[in-house]
């Protein structure tokens, strides 16, 4: 079979799932991957012959994504902030809404790469956060923690290429006993859980079914915990004028921000490019 003849297939089968442009793009990307020809070539090569072995790997992507799995997962990788990212069913695919948090920061900070800056990433998961601020600070020091010994293994597969040297902890934030084993910081940054369970029934199948529930959900009962728990941290780990930046739940927004204001300066909550309120920063205090 040639590759033209594959991609067609694919395409078509796809088809029953998303749109003709939409499993066209899928079909490219798989393809690019199995056969390690840029998707941006592959009609160059429309008339090449694939072997069985090619031919297996494909109908084994197709079949995962025919069950609805990530194509991010199918493909094992993704770009987050012009870096490309590993991933798998232990990390959340970093979205679009996390890299305007990253712009945010880099924007606020290029003074840090000039300075001694200490940089806390919590709940790390691929490792796509600091991963993608030390490339473009290099000068920063930069420690991550995540709960997960799986997700940390994937984010130091990610820092290392990349070409970055970062500090991997496995920490639970919400241990406090655990918090002795951190530094003092001038920025921390997370994108904790924040997703109350009872919202799983409406959330795509793709999501609920694959990513990781560690990473998304908080009990209905406290939909605050982390951001509480992250504040409280800051209060004794952040040093005098440093920052915390959080991605939050747009309906839990100002709740959020109640939870930073208590006990933070110039909290500041703002909109994503959906006009979305999606981001605070908070400046500590003493």
């Amino acid at each position: 079979m040639t590759i033209q003849l594959l991609q067609q297939k694919f395409t078509t089968q796809l088809a029953a799932l998303y749109s003709q442009s939409e499993a066209s793009y899928i079909a490219k990307l798989v393809l690019e991957k199995i056969l390690e020809i840029d998707r941006n070539v592959l009609n160059k090569h429309a008339e090449d012959a694939i072997t069985q072995q090619q031919s297996i790997a494909v109908e084994h992507c197709l079949n995962q994504l025919l069950l609805h799995t990530p194509l991010q997962y199918v493909v094992g990788q993704t770009w987050f902030y012009n870096c490309r990212i590993d991933v798998n069913q232990h990390v959340l695919i970093p979205r679009p809404e996390t890299e305007e948090l990253v712009e945010w920061i880099l924007q606020e900070n290029q003074q840090a790469n000039q300075t001694h800056c200490n940089l806390l990433d919590i709940g790390t998961g691929s490792g796509c956060i600091p991963i993608a601020l030390k490339k473009h600070l290099p000068l920063i020091n930069c420690t991550a923690i995540d709960i997960s010994t799986q997700a940390l293994q994937i984010a130091e597969q990610n820092a290392k290429q990349n070409e970055v040297n970062i500090e991997w902890k496995q920490i639970n934030i919400l241990l406090e006993k655990e918090w002795t084993q951190l530094a003092t910081y001038d920025i921390i940054v997370s994108n904790p859980p924040y997703i109350p369970e009872n919202e799983k029934e409406k959330m795509a199948q793709n999501v609920v079914l694959f990513e990781p529930a560690l990473a998304l959900f908080v009990p209905n009962n406290n939909p605050q915990l982390f951001y509480e728990k992250i504040a409280a941290f800051g209060r004794l780990h952040l040093k005098k004028e440093g920052k915390i930046y959080v991605e939050v739940h747009e309906d839990f927004a100002m709740q959020t921000m109640e939870v930073f204001d208590k006990i933070y300066k110039n909290v500041v909550l703002k909109k994503d490019i959906s006009q979305k309120q999606r981001m605070i920063m908070a400046t500590q205090y003493h």
